[in-house]
């Protein structure tokens, strides 16, 4: 039987795993959920103390800073949770033989291409959020030779903050909305990456490494709010701007797509367009 431990559990992902287990729970899998009032992973102490009493065979870190902007002012907090937190949790599942599963981003990439990006393509990161996340991939690597780390981008889901629900409480408040369209990516249904993450731990094949998941596909996020008013049938007006004229704190990639044949081919996991994902949410 194995143990798995779940940290960010009360999160949009965590909280997708939890649902997609209640669905269809794993084979001889036992999972242990917990968020900072079970498990403070950004005291090491107390990660080191709560190993010391539980025992596991997978980890999976869904805990993460992502306010993109706020970590800007926030960069403490950010390297917290995002670089030290990773750290701590790769020391300790490394001394049980655990094997760590830790959830980055498409921030780590500059943006400035235009394929999808492979693994092992250079990363350099526009700002903190990004830059604390690649620390936190460089930690998983350092302190654990088992683990996997998976870049995503983009994701949503019924749970948390994210953009589509952003949308449509502004489809409920606005008549008309701007959103930028030269920034290209693929959503990703935090089910979907859910549903791959338990694939991994029940494949069980120590295919260690960098994997990229998203949706197939590619979109705007003018056309991903397009699509949003299309399902819910809202009648508002969206109006495509550039990024320049929708100033933000922080520098977003404007190129995110990932290059998903890695996973694909070694774990055999089929990913649904993004369109059909998302009509899946509602």
């Amino acid at each position: 039987m194995k143990r798995i431990l779940v940290t960010g559990g009360d999160g949009q992902l965590g909280m997708s795993l939890r649902q997609k287990i209640k669905e269809k729970p794993p084979i001889d899998c036992t999972f242990v959920f917990t968020d900072v009032q079970e498990l403070d992973i950004m005291d090491e102490m107390f990660v080191k103390t709560y190993f010391y009493s539980n025992k596991f065979d997978y980890i999976v870190n869904c805990a993460a800073y992502t306010a993109v902007d706020k970590a800007e002012n926030d960069k403490e907090i950010a390297e917290k949770l995002n670089t030290y937190a990773v750290k701590y949790l790769a020391k300790a599942s490394a001394s049980q033989k655990a094997t760590l599963i830790q959830i980055s981003t498409d921030y780590v990439f500059s943006g400035e291409e235009s394929t999808p990006r492979k693994e092992d393509d250079p990363v350099s990161p526009l700002g903190v959020y990004g830059l604390t996340k690649l620390e936190g991939e460089k930690m998983a690597q350092k302190y654990n030779s088992k683990h996997y780390i998976l870049r995503t981008a983009w994701l949503y889901s019924p749970y948390g903050h994210n953009f589509v629900k952003t949308m449509l409480n502004l489809f409920d408040q606005k008549k008309k909305i701007s959103v930028v369209n030269d920034q290209i990516g693929s959503p990703t249904n935090a089910l979907d990456l859910a549903e791959t993450i338990l694939t991994i731990i029940q494949n069980d094949i120590e295919a260690y490494g960098i994997y990229h998941y998203s949706n197939e596909g590619e979109c705007s996020w003018f056309q991903f709010a397009d699509e949003i008013k299309k399902i819910s049938n809202s009648q508002i007006s969206i109006l495509p701007v550039s990024t320049d004229e929708y100033k933000t704190i922080a520098k977003r990639p404007k190129y995110s797509l990932l290059d998903k044949t890695k996973i694909k081919t070694t774990f055999g996991v089929s990913i649904p367009n993004w369109k059909e994902s998302l009509k899946n949410y509602f």
